[in-house]
């Protein structure tokens, strides 16, 4: 099969495909055929130096690791698995790094996917995994609840899409912030308000949030506790390390109002609840772009511009 890896090291790396085994199912897992993955920074933050760093030799050069999203096929399941069958269309994620979905057939356990959204197509599907988990999993961790009122910084990205339409759909009330040229589409996804950061300072907002949902990990507590309601939480996706020191630093609240950094996981009855919203018309994915495998490296490149609308698609199976 034909799967992703690198090639180089450090600012030399880029990414490649190449022929290789079919992994081993085990017994809990299944075997899905790919027909679409999608980018995350995750994936060029980490996943592409630790591949450069393995050495392309004897059963090291057998290790892919590129690519936690996936949405397929299944076509061979483990003998332990009850819920899924050959033939079912799945979509999912696991932030293991033996994952590797950036490739023709990937394992993954039973427990970190679902049935794919019978409204949207394999690519829209691959974008949903780790973006919109993490949007999910960041406002159960603020307790966002009918009423709620949200400020999602970086609106316009691929976290920062989902955001804003599943704080909608929980019942919040959804500010987002981006550039003007991204406005309409926030606006058009469900936020009630739209900061333009480039023509005013969001910071200097008085609507004393409930939640403030920093995609971007630019910002911190000190930073954003002016906006914030007494009982306020600041959340952060934590995506550098300035970003963690300053929620995890020993100041991490300010009276009433804490930080906290969300760690997304993969659940099953996570990405069922997003499939009920997907289908019920509340959410849908917004592509930025798509590549085909053998164009990953563009693929990257993209993500890495911060620039995206949306999410980067990369396309296994045409």
């Amino acid at each position: 099969m034909k799967a992703a890896t690198t090639r180089g090291i450090f600012a030399n790396t880029s990414l490649i495909t190449r022929s290789t085994q079919r992994p081993t199912v085990g017994v809990n897992d299944v075997l899905v055929e790919v027909h679409a993955s999608s980018v995350n920074p995750k994936d060029w933050k980490l996943n592409t130096i630790i591949s450069s760093l393995t050495p392309k030799l004897g059963a090291l050069a057998k290790i892919n690791i590129i690519g936690d999203d996936l949405a397929g096929v299944v076509v061979e399941k483990g003998a332990h698995v009850s819920d899924f069958a050959v033939g079912d269309e799945v979509y999912g994620m696991d932030m293991r790094l033996r994952t590797a979905a950036c490739a023709e057939y990937a394992v993954i356990s039973e427990k970190s996917i679902a049935h794919k959204p019978k409204n949207m197509s394999f690519a829209e599907a691959a974008s949903v995994p780790l973006a919109a988990l993490t949007a999910l999993q960041a406002f159960y961790l603020g307790g966002v609840q009918q009423g709620s009122k949200v400020l999602v910084i970086g609106a316009s990205g691929g976290v920062g899409t989902f955001a804003v339409q599943i704080g909608k759909a929980m019942g919040a009330h959804i500010t987002g912030v981006c550039s003007g040229k991204n406005s309409e589409l926030v606006a058009g996804l469900g936020a009630e308000k739209v900061i333009d950061y480039t023509r005013s300072d969001f910071l200097q907002e008085t609507d004393d949030y409930d939640v403030v949902f920093d995609v971007t990990a630019y910002q911190s507590l000190s930073s954003c506790s002016s906006l914030m309601a007494e009982q306020g939480v600041f959340i952060s996706t934590a995506g550098h390390g300035k970003a963690l020191f300053n929620t995890y630093r020993p100041h991490f609240s300010q009276g009433t109002k804490t930080a906290k950094a969300i760690w997304v996981k993969s659940r099953n009855e996570d990405l069922d609840k997003l499939k009920t919203f997907i289908e019920g018309g509340l959410v849908k994915a917004v592509i930025d772009s798509a590549f085909t495998l053998d164009n990953i490296q563009q693929a990257y490149v993209q993500s890495q511009t911060g620039r995206s609308k949306g999410k980067v698609v990369i396309l296994v199976k045409q």
